[in-house]
């Protein structure tokens, strides 16, 4: 879990991955003065950081109790020792790091309780996480929360929980962590359990040109918490400007005073900011009393298990002298479509750039029944391995594919940028990259005012209620999730959709 600077951007494929694997990134020191001032609270203090890597903290500490002459101790711990090395050559001395500890801070975390705790854990997401340490990291939310998290919860989420447990009374805790810890399946439960243990005093968001992390796909957020009762009201800010001491002084102010341009904040309710999300605006009038699900019902895109394999471009089938009837057109990744519609057109221009458009597309009819040509090709895909792969070992057999009805509306939600509503006049089938929209009403004028609905800019603009927000304004929205997306009452009203009617019997989805 070695740190890596969030400023030296890897330059490689291979790089970005051992980033994600090592799941840290430096605090830069403008957020991370910002943290301890909150944490020390005019008094100083010892200070606890369950991650320290290069120190940021440390040394932000260190400038808060100069400026202020308060009285600072320096405590904490980190799993790699080569990261305390790091942090010599940043600033600290030896002296600094003579009470830091290495080793594992959810299994060997300190036995008693701790005034100030600051820290950007570790954001390593739950599916690298070994089954073993998951199993672990049951136990420690089942004896800290009373309840077991959802198996998505990141370890970042754990060095929370742990470190929150560990607060004395009045003791203060500031963590920087991904939008996913307000976000995530393991959401309800966790705020759950923190509202009613602890004081929300505030949550920090970044505007996208301010993230302290830039270039990085994640979207931080900083949390203010203390070991006191709970309040009906928190405060709300986004911060706009990077590099600068706005966030340190709004802080030192009791996050009362904020340059116009440089924050914007909002007292907010609790109970509206935990239904909301934490790290979503609040709720507006924009929002109505109409959701999406009440006009359509929306199911991911296809999933192959092996998209080399099933997923094929025109030269290929020819090549493979498999009968076209195998096969539908269908649409893989989201940057394949740069506009709102797919048509005939954009198919002809990949077709051209030889990308693949052709889905095999099998119903699990018996082997002998298929052509020579198609039999040799599933017999390669065995020797390949494919079906002892997680997906396809799932089917019966493994080369019947899952089936979707053409979707009149297809939904780009992985791309990093420009997620969207498309408009499907082409008649593909689209992969997982998109998700697939189906009318309630087949009615061609439902069909066309739907599609206003679908472009209007308010409408799209709501889909950061409910989403999962990641850098740079980047929003990935689940199936379930699009169904909840509000749309205006003032949109529905100017579109004259007309009621929608039940779902066609005809829509069933298998696979």
């Amino acid at each position: 879990m070695q740190k890596v600077n969030a400023y030296k951007i890897p330059s490689s494929g291979e790089a970005r991955e051992s980033l994600r694997e090592k799941g840290q990134f430096w605090t830069p020191d403008w957020v991370a003065e910002a943290m301890v001032e909150y944490v020390f609270a005019n008094k100083g203090g010892s200070l606890f950081d369950p991650a320290v890597g290069a120190g940021a903290f440390f040394r932000a500490a260190k400038v808060i109790a100069t400026e202020k002459g308060l009285p600072c101790s320096l405590s904490g711990m980190d799993i790699d020792a080569k990261a305390l090395d790091e942090a010599c050559q940043y600033g600290l001395l030896k002296d600094d790091l003579r009470e830091v500890k290495i080793g594992d801070f959810l299994v060997q975390s300190p036995k008693n309780k701790l005034s100030a705790i600051v820290a950007n854990p570790p954001y390593i997401r739950h599916h690298r996480i070994p089954i073993e340490t998951k199993e672990k990291l049951k136990r420690l939310s089942m004896e800290s929360t009373g309840t077991i998290l959802d198996g998505r919860a990141g370890l970042h989420i754990y060095f929370l929980i742990r470190s929150l447990s560990l607060l004395e009374k009045g003791g203060r805790l500031a963590f920087i962590l991904p939008a996913d810890t307000c976000e995530g399946k393991f959401a309800t439960d966790l705020w759950l359990w923190i509202s009613r243990n602890f004081c929300l005093d505030a949550v920090v968001t970044f505007a996208p040109g301010a993230s302290p992390f830039p270039r990085i796909d994640t979207n931080p957020l900083v949390f203010f918490i203390r070991k006191d009762q709970s309040k009906e009201q928190f405060i709300w800010a986004t911060c706009c400007e990077s590099k600068t001491e706005t966030f340190k002084l709004w802080v030192r102010s009791g996050f009362a005073v904020a340059p116009e341009n440089s924050f914007k904040s909002y007292v907010r309710d609790l109970t509206e900011g935990l239904q909301t999300g934490l790290s979503r605006p609040p709720m507006t009038e924009k929002a109505g009393k109409y959701f999406l699900g009440d006009f359509v019902k929306v199911v991911r895109g296809v999933a192959t298990g092996a998209n080399d394999f099933f997923f094929l471009t025109d030269e290929q089938v020819q090549q493979l002298e498999i009968p076209g009837k195998y096969f539908v057109r269908a649409i893989g990744r989201t940057r394949d479509v740069a506009t709102a519609e797919i048509t005939q057109e954009t198919l002809d221009i990949l077709r051209q750039k030889g990308r693949p458009t052709l889905l095999l597309a099998l119903n699990g009819e018996p082997f002998d029944k298929y052509p020579e040509t198609l039999k040799r090709y599933l017999l390669d895909g065995e020797k390949l391995g494919l079906p002892q792969r997680p997906l396809i070992s799932q089917r019966r057999p493994w080369y019947k594919t899952e089936v979707r009805r053409m979707p009149p509306f297809l939904f780009a939600y992985l791309g990093r940028r420009n997620v969207r509503f498309i408009r499907n006049t082409a008649k593909v089938i689209p992969l997982t990259g998109f998700l697939c929209v189906y009318p309630k009403n087949e009615a061609q004028e439902f069909v066309d005012c739907l599609w206003k609905i679908l472009n209007h800019p308010d409408t799209i603009s709501n889909l950061a209620l409910i989403g999962k927000s990641y850098g740079d304004g980047a929003v990935k929205v689940e199936p379930r999730s699009l169904e909840k997306l509000p749309i205006p009452d003032s949109v529905i009203e100017g579109a004259a959709l007309p009621a929608p009617a039940p779902a066609p019997a005809q829509l069933k989805i298998f696979g």
